[in-house]
């Protein structure tokens, strides 16, 4: 047996190393929306730093821990920490239904997908995750860091979050520090998934959204049988984010037609939803097939904001 795979109780000098020195915090709960999701609370040794909603930091596990499907381990030539980023959702009501947001808390939450692959030189991080039991320790990043943030809004903007699965995650986040801070602006929270089962956060959003009445959440699915199946009674075919910011349909869906000059857009998951342009052969930018966000807004009057320029399309892509 390779010593940096060693049966499951079994360690070594290098191992225990990298556990004393890494190991820095505590699952202190888990929340299982089904076998390939899940929400995850970590409790660090220390205080939690202070940061802004919208922001990732990295969790972390050896090598030699299990993997949820039993699959075999990498032959390394010695034990590694995994490190992965991944943004900080929040729990976004506390449990008597009020708003709870991060710096509330002395845990980090994070909405985390299964992503089953092989181990290799680089071995995949979440199937170890997913063995994970309410007690056990890992390695949480000490700082949380990122540019995804609430900034260049102000108190009166509109703010659409535009996300694919887990990209929910820092949006959670960030609709809970603009409700707390009073926002007058509108605030949207659209959410792509395949299954209905893809969405962690419903029963929250749901309550948020029947209380404060300038926040809208809605979800929308791709492989749900009223999604392929023509012969089914409430077919709609597959939802796309890309349909629901088209003025039209979204002044249907939520009462009122953004406009560029005062809102921000956030765009958190698959690529393909947020379709930022590419370079060709030649240097010159084109917009990737199928459309995607940020040239449907740019056809509208938005721009895309980077480091050199600032404007109000903001994205976070998620591989």
């Amino acid at each position: 047996m390779n010593p940096a795979n060693p049966p499951t109780g079994q360690s070594t000098p290098e191992i225990e190393d990298i556990q004393n020195k890494q190991y820095n915090s505590t699952v202190i709960e888990l929340r299982m929306a089904h076998d390939h999701l899940m929400i995850i609370r970590v409790k660090p040794d220390e205080a939690v730093p202070a940061f802004s909603g919208g922001q990732y930091t990295t969790l972390g596990l050896g090598s030699w821990e299990p993997r949820v499907d039993g699959g075999p381990l990498a032959e390394l030539p010695k034990p590694k920490l995994i490190r992965r980023a991944y943004s900080i959702s929040c729990p976004m009501l506390d449990s008597q239904g009020e708003l709870l947001s991060n710096d509330e808390i002395d845990y980090l939450e994070f909405y985390i997908t299964l992503v089953l692959r092989p181990d290799s030189n680089d071995p995949p991080l979440t199937p170890r995750l997913f063995c994970l039991r309410v007690g056990d320790r890992l390695h949480l990043g000490k700082k949380p860091v990122g540019t995804y943030t609430l900034k260049p809004v102000q108190a009166n903007d509109n703010v659409i979050f535009a996300a694919t699965g887990t990209g929910e995650a820092p949006h959670n986040s960030m609709s809970i520090e603009l409700l707390k801070r009073g926002h007058t602006g509108q605030i949207v929270s659209i959410t792509c998934v395949r299954y209905k089962g893809d969405l962690g956060y419903l029963d929250q959003q749901a309550q948020i959204q029947k209380r404060y009445p300038n926040y809208h959440y809605a979800a929308f699915t791709t492989r749900e049988p009223e999604n392929i199946d023509q012969n089914h009674p409430h077919y709609i075919g597959k939802q796309y984010l890309q349909d629901k910011i088209q003025p039209e349909k979204f002044q249907e869906l939520f009462g009122w037609t953004p406009h560029p000059k005062q809102t921000h857009v956030f765009l958190c998951g698959n690529p393909s939803m947020i379709g930022l342009p590419e370079k060709d052969e030649n240097g010159q930018l084109f917009f990737p097939e199928p459309n995607g966000m940020v040239e449907l807004l740019t056809e509208r009057g938005y721009q895309l904001s980077t480091a050199k320029a600032p404007g109000n399309i903001h994205f976070e892509k998620y591989w």
